[in-house]
């Protein structure tokens, strides 16, 4: 086996060979059959574990039976039926049709092969026409070749599948009893991907796990903090641990783009998308459900892409995502996507439609489920001309029963924000002026818990200003605007508490375009990213004051800790310069920075809900000073430390620096008679002692002869 070698040592041997790495074409480079370096890749085990089958070559193939069993004067009728129907989801191939005739009877054995062009064609005819009804007397049943080739692969004799002794398996919780009370965090950057602990009292980032080329192209933390997912060419795996990170499950799912947890952790939902075999078709879709916990795959949705291009924030080809947006709160019990004048609703009993059939809302353009219970919202513009008001209405589920709706009027733009704990629900309306010329900013607050769900309609103090952002506060009863059309727009707070909207403070002519609660309230920061570069402040709304202002050059995101303690702040390598994180105090104290190379992603590591009723979290935070003695005196016990560290530090740079001078006077005291030589036998090295003269010296510089004759 060859010798291994880390990457360090393979750049420190080619810089002493002169080699530019940065020119080598690693993709060229093939290992001699058999040879893996000793190292062991990830996907060795993918079919030893899994028993995972690939595509052997007949993927495009579909095997369709229950056909009718005919003479072969009907053959060429029949053959024509199933042509047409499964021509028209894809093209089969030239002699792509076959239907196997009994030699005995001379007629049709009653099941047929199409070959299509690619597997794609193969999977989409066989979820089109599986239960296909081609009469009353014959139902499709349609299957893959290679489903087939599995099933005749299946042992005459049963055997009990071999018993493997039990492993008791890491707690996944064991993070959260850190006995500083520290939070983890991940970073990408270059091919390296890091979890580190947030030990701010050391003023430091505590290294727990790296792994160079752990994703292929992102991480994702799961919603409670249990896992940490990253993607793969074959599909997606989950990782979980406080230090170790083992791999916990793998999810199947071929050239995956995009995935998303369930709010509970219980589900997972893998996109993919796929090019098609006619370049005027649209890209087809895959979307598979795991159970997070066994993988298995619960739901499978396949299309075009335009059947998964309505509702969401974004995705790849024109696909929206997240096509699938959870409700119930963290007991994930359903999932609902939003279809053209649909929304279809799902229960994760059984994964199937809730009454199976959708809810029809003509024109609906956006909906969004509460975040704690199953009721969701959704925006219907006007139509009509304006005939028919545009409107905001309340479904709860499963019931499928309007709690609440409100017509609106002259509206050019709607967006809904709704509260944490879903006690209120804010909905932004933009409307034209008389004129339609221009638009103004009205805002409708639903009290959700209330009796008959009142609404109260509210406006800036000028309506013509432009909404630049509207940030709720977690768990609280307040909000904030930033609003205006000056470079420096104004940031308006209110509450809702008492029933009425009041308006609490209005800081003027602000660096800012976005909110950052603090996700247990009571802080925020106002950021300026992109053109303001970067301007911070934050600020306390109990008492509206601004603790702090400063600025993180450039920087492109902005993520509190799950505590609310900390913030990071970082330049990712979408700027070419200052890459890298700053980890600043709730108040605004820059704690420590790290600066790293082609920076691509950091994210904090959720915390599950806690087990404390409000009542013992109230009553911690009002006796917190009691509390809080056995952590006083452990921050004094680091700050003496800290102390001790950093004399410690300038003792050594002072005994470096004395150690360099000693060194340079060893030096000056050897070379002194060599400066005694070229001062011409002068000892002294003051410049003060030497005695200035002036000498004449006389130089002959030219001799010429002239010879002058007698007159």
């Amino acid at each position: 086996m060859a010798e291994v070698m880390s990457m360090e040592d393979i750049r420190t041997e080619a810089a002493r060979l002169n080699i530019d790495l940065s020119g080598v074409d690693w993709n060229s480079i093939r290992l001699p059959p058999g040879e893996d370096c000793g190292i062991k890749s990830d996907d060795d085990d993918l079919n030893e574990e899994d028993s995972l089958e690939f595509d052997a070559g007949f993927g495009n193939i579909i095997i369709v039976d229950n056909l009718p069993v005919v003479p072969r004067e009907k053959f060429e009728k029949l053959e024509g039926v199933v042509r047409k129907i499964y021509s028209q989801i894809g093209v089969i191939k030239e002699n792509g049709l076959w239907m196997p005739v009994d030699e005995d009877t001379g007629k049709t054995r009653g099941y047929c092969f199409i070959e299509y062009n690619t597997p794609q064609e193969a999977e989409l005819a066989k979820e089109k026409t599986n239960g296909y009804k081609l009469d009353r007397a014959h139902i499709f049943a349609v299957n893959m070749f290679d489903e087939i080739d599995r099933f005749m692969k299946v042992p005459d004799e049963w055997a009990p599948p071999e018993s493997r002794p039990y492993t008791p398996g890491e707690n996944l919780q064991r993070w959260l009893t850190d006995e500083k009370g520290r939070d983890q965090f991940v970073i990408r950057a270059g091919s390296d991907t890091e979890v580190l602990w947030n030990d701010a009292r050391q003023v430091k980032a505590d290294p727990v796990y790296k792994r160079p080329f752990w994703t292929e192209s992102f991480v994702q933390w799961s919603p409670l903090g249990t896992y940490l997912a990253t993607v793969h060419r074959q599909g997606a795996a989950v990782w979980g641990g406080a230090t170790t990170f083992n791999r916990l499950m793998r999810y199947a799912h071929p050239q995956v783009k995009l995935i998303d947890f369930s709010p509970g952790e219980k589900y997972l939902v893998t996109y993919s998308s796929h090019e098609p075999s006619n370049p005027r078709d649209t890209h087809r879709v895959v979307l598979n459900i795991f159970d997070v916990r066994t993988g298995k795959v619960m739901r499978d949705f396949k299309g075009s892409a335009d059947e998964f291009a309505i509702g969401g924030t974004g995705g790849f080809t024109g696909v929206s995502w997240p096509v699938f947006k959870w409700g119930g709160g963290k007991e994930d019990k359903y999932f609902a996507r939003m279809g053209k004048n649909v929304i279809s609703v799902y229960d994760t009993e059984s994964f199937g439609l809730i009454d199976k059939k959708s809810i029809k809302v003509e024109n609906v353009m956006d909906f969004s489920w509460s975040p704690t219970d199953s009721i969701f919202a959704l925006f219907v513009p006007e139509l009509g001309g304006g005939n028919q008001p545009a409107r905001v209405s309340l479904f709860q589920i499963p019931s499928k029963v309007e709690l609440r709706q409100k017509n609106l009027f002259s509206v050019s733009d709607c967006k809904m924000y709704w509260q944490s704990n879903g006690e209120y629900l804010a909905v932004k309306v933009d409307r034209y002026t008389k004129t339609k010329k221009s638009t103004y900013t009205g805002f409708e607050l639903f009290r959700i818990k209330e009796r008959d769900i009142p609404i109260e309609v509210f406006e800036l103090d000028n309506k013509n200003d432009k909404v630049i952002s509207f940030a709720w506060e977690p768990k609280g009863h307040r909000f904030a605007v930033i609003h205006g059309d000056n470079p420096r727009p104004d940031v308006s707070f209110y509450s809702v508490k008492g029933g009425k909207v009041t308006k609490l403070t209005t800081l003027k002519q602000k660096q800012a375009n976005a909110l950052f609660w603090s996700p247990s309230g009571r802080f925020i920061n106002l950021a300026g990213l992109k053109g303001f570069n970067g301007q911070l402040e934050f600020y306390n709304v109990d008492e509206l004051e601004t603790m702090a202002t400063a600025e993180h050059f450039m920087a492109t995101d902005i993520e509190w800790d799950p505590t609310g303690r900390y913030v990071a702040t970082s330049v990712t390598s979408v700027h070419e310069m200052e890459n890298g994180f700053n980890i600043w105090s709730f108040n605004g104290k820059l704690l420590y920075r790290i600066l790293k190379d082609h920076f691509f992603q950091f994210l904090w590591r959720p915390r599950p809900p806690s087990f404390l009723s409000p009542e013992k979290e109230e009553e911690i935070f009002k006796n917190l000073k009691k509390y809080s003695k056995k952590y006083d005196v452990q921050d004094q016990d680091i700050s003496v430390l800290l102390s001790e560290q950093d004399r410690e530090k300038r003792k050594q740079l002072k005994d470096d620096w004395e150690r360099w001078v000693n060194e340079w006077k060893r030096y000056h005291e050897q070379e002194k008679m060599e400066r005694q030589m070229l001062r011409d036998g002068e000892a002294s090295d003051v410049e003060e002692e030497y005695e200035a003269k002036e000498i004449e010296v006389e130089e002959l510089l030219d001799v010429s002869e002239e010879i002058i004759q007698d007159a």
